[in-house]
């Protein structure tokens, strides 16, 4: 089982009274840095390492301190909030900044990659898509023609059986999977 961890900006606040009292810039005002939706989604897989490169200048220091622990958990396979949240894969965490904090929703995204042979084409990668998807246990797919495998992501607690992934390639004809990490 492979990991990423996506993170969404689902709020931000503004506490001016505090800015009034307490900052040289009484008038800050909101985070300029995010915006409410903005996703990054962190990967370690094959040659990605999107940790270390993607945060490097992509997000906020004082935010990247909050909450690059948890994405870090997530790569790993781990709980990110054991049961402080209804889903362990979940943690929401805003920046420490008291006056005008962004909250993160932090989601860890567990997937297998099905590498397959064969797929040349966007047609291929949709009939893979779809006959991967129909799998008890897939959340979604996206296929990745440019790295020659299928990123099937698994719903909780209910993961496919690799056997189940490869005869659902199997049957299309024409594609032979050659691993499954």
């Amino acid at each position: 089982m492979q990991h990423k961890c996506r993170v969404e900006v689902i709020d931000k606040k503004l506490f001016a009274d505090y800015q009034e009292k307490y900052l040289a810039d009484p008038k800050s005002g909101v985070c300029p840095f995010y915006e409410v939706g903005d996703v990054t989604v962190f990967e370690r897989y094959g040659e990605e390492d999107t940790f270390w490169r993607a945060a490097k200048g992509a997000h906020c220091a004082e935010a990247w301190d909050c909450i690059s622990r948890y994405i870090y958990t997530a790569l790993q396979g781990g709980s990110i909030m054991r049961g402080w949240t209804n889903d362990e894969r979940m943690m929401i965490a805003c920046c420490n900044d008291g006056t005008r904090p962004v909250i993160f929703k932090i989601e860890r995204q567990d997937y297998k990659v099905v590498k397959i042979e064969g797929m040349g084409c966007e047609t291929c990668a949709e009939k893979i898509r779809e006959a991967l998807e129909a799998v008890d246990g897939v959340e979604r797919v996206e296929v990745r023609l440019d790295k020659g495998w299928a990123e099937v992501f698994v719903e909780k607690d209910a993961a496919p059986q690799d056997a189940a992934l490869e005869e659902a390639v199997k049957a299309l004809g024409g594609y032979t999977v050659t691993g499954i990490d």
